[in-house]
């Protein structure tokens, strides 16, 4: 079969529709997958007793997009709150920003991702009703514990001494009776009533003085009467 010019004509035709068909294809494609404003959600929840908003980043094309979050008071920005870049994903990427929020506050929350999204997240946020629950169990008031008797401190209540308080001393009358002495403990008598008991003497103590001396008389008697008659007998 031969290519006429008008065949030829026909097949250019051809190619630029299915070009421009496919071009189409890939530009309804690309702006599927292009990070919108609809991808993202906020929200304000509570982090124990704190307060934080999150925000939720959902777009599968993962175009970085930076999040600022602003306090509304009337209609007008009062404070930023804060500024955090999200990078999103299919699943979705959460960031957070601590802000203790007040019940039925406002919060505008603004995207910025150059070439694709420069909005608001419509409707502006507003928090709950009711706050975060703070730690309402009140601590118990702290009460000196009482000392156990095993506890309790030698120094806390020390005795007092028997100097302390004086005992009036008993009336000499009222002493303890003397305590009776053994016979051979009993006291000797006065110097003038004693005798020599005491000493290993009696009333017999001049008549052996007398015996020994008679017996001392004696004896030298003998002895010199011996001494003489030796002397006699040897002169003979």
């Amino acid at each position: 079969m031969s290519i006429t010019p008008r065949n030829a004509r026909r097949s250019v035709r051809a190619l630029g529709v299915a070009a421009a068909s496919a071009a189409l294809a890939l530009g309804v494609a690309g702006n599927a997958l292009a990070c919108d404003i609809s991808e993202f959600s906020a929200a304000a929840a509570c982090d124990g007793s704190k307060g934080v908003i999150t925000v939720t980043d959902k777009d599968p094309s993962g175009v970085l997009a930076t999040i600022s979050v602003y306090l509304e008071n009337k209609g007008a920005d009062e404070r930023l709150v804060g500024t955090q870049q999200v990078k999103g994903s299919r699943e979705g990427t959460t960031i957070t920003f601590a802000e203790d929020w007040k019940p039925n506050a406002e919060y505008r929350i603004h995207v910025l991702a150059p070439g694709y999204v420069d909005e608001d997240i419509e409707p502006n946020l507003v928090t709950p009703s009711t706050p975060c629950k703070k730690d309402e169990t009140p601590k118990p008031p702290s009460t000196p514990s009482t000392p156990t008797p095993s506890e309790t401190p030698s120094e806390s209540a020390p005795a007092p001494s028997e100097s302390a308080t004086p005992t009036p001393s008993a009336p000499q009358s009222e002493s303890a009776p003397p305590t009776e002495t053994a016979p051979g403990n009993a006291p000797s008598p006065a110097a003038g009533d004693s005798n020599l008991a005491e000493t290993g003497a009696n009333s017999n103590t001049g008549l052996i003085a007398g015996v020994a001396a008679a017996l001392v008389v004696v004896g030298g008697g003998a002895v010199f009467f011996g001494l003489r008659r030796r002397g006699s007998n040897s002169s003979r």
